[in-house]
């Protein structure tokens, strides 16, 4: 891991720029942390990237409550290069959306396809943040995705690796079987965001999803409105779910 650029906003948050092999990322850290600090692998939704206004909005306030955030773009986003696979899949999803056709097959098909690249690169990073002194081997890890991709990639990550022991997902899409089959071997404790009107998703689905969950503790948290309308006071409260399942005093 190399770190390549670092900015402080307002003496509270550190942002530090990272690449480690051909995969480009960030670190926020609070400023005044001097002991190890609780880890959040934050993915981001499709068509996104480690940066935008909203993923920057989530991370501040995570950190602001005593966590560290990490993100890296997803292949084929952000500042990585995209494949003819990648082209290919943005062209049909800005087709159906100009046509109105439905965008969930699409949505799923890419998205199983960058899990299976995207997963290998969510561990790297893991274990090259845990050899920072203030991240460590012995803090808790959790993941936080989006409602779409950061989801995709999130539920198999979280199935295939050990350290994560906390994770919030969302239905924003059309669930595919490879996903269902990882939702199954998922036993941490999960929060699930559901929007109840989503466009882009059948709502039966969506609920056979967070029933294939194999966690003794998942929560819904189900609002009404369409794909982009989720709540703002859901950061707050997932902040909450992570801190108590990390042990910390809330």
């Amino acid at each position: 891991m190399r770190f390549t650029a670092e900015t402080s906003a307002d003496g509270v948050i550190i942002e530090r720029d990272f690449t480690l092999g051909e995969i480009p990322g960030v670190l926020w850290t609070p400023a005044s942390e001097t002991g190890r600090t609780p880890l959040i692998l934050m993915g981001h939704g499709g068509g996104q990237d480690k940066k935008t206004p909203a993923q920057l909005a989530r991370a501040r306030e995570f950190v602001t409550r005593g966590f560290a955030v990490a993100a890296i773009d997803a292949p084929g986003h952000g500042d990585r290069p995209r494949s003819a696979e990648d082209e290919q899949a943005r062209a049909d999803l800005r087709h159906a959306w100009q046509t109105g056709a439905p965008i969930g097959e699409i949505s799923s098909r890419y998205g199983a396809s960058l899990a299976l690249r995207a997963v290998p690169e969510w561990q790297a990073t893991l274990d090259a943040l845990q050899e920072l002194p203030e991240i460590g081997t012995d803090g808790p890890v959790g993941y936080g995705g989006g409602i779409t991709l950061g989801t995709a990639i999130g539920v198999p990550l979280t199935a295939a690796d050990s350290r994560i022991t906390a994770a919030l997902f969302g239905g924003g899409f059309v669930v595919h079987g490879a996903l269902v089959e990882a939702a199954r071997r998922v036993t941490v404790p999960v929060r699930y965001l559901l929007q109840w009107d989503d466009e882009h998703v059948d709502r039966q689905s969506a609920l056979a999803f967070f029933d294939a969950f194999g966690s003794k503790e998942k929560t819904m948290h189900a609002n009404s409105g369409g794909h982009g309308d989720v709540p703002a006071f859901e950061v707050a409260s997932s902040i909450r779910f992570f801190r108590r399942h990390f042990g910390l005093e809330s």
